[in-house]
């Protein structure tokens, strides 16, 4: 399947179905970005709420 990289927002998380697979981008328009915890402090309490497991099946963090 081909995606439209999206330049305007960058993404590393190969196993997610919206990664652009040749390029570090996201192929939404746009996502939505949510909270893990109902009280953020830090980075660690957001995420992409936009995610979807892709076929990859693991999550393919390159931090």
């Amino acid at each position: 399947m081909s995606w439209n990289a999206n330049p305007s927002i960058k993404c590393s998380v190969t196993s997610c179905t919206h990664h652009c697979n040749d390029k570090n981008y996201c192929s939404l328009n746009e996502i939505r970005v949510g909270c893990c915890d109902s009280s953020v402090t830090n980075c660690a309490n957001t995420e992409c709420a936009s995610f979807e497991l892709g076929a990859g099946g693991s999550c393919g963090c390159k931090h």
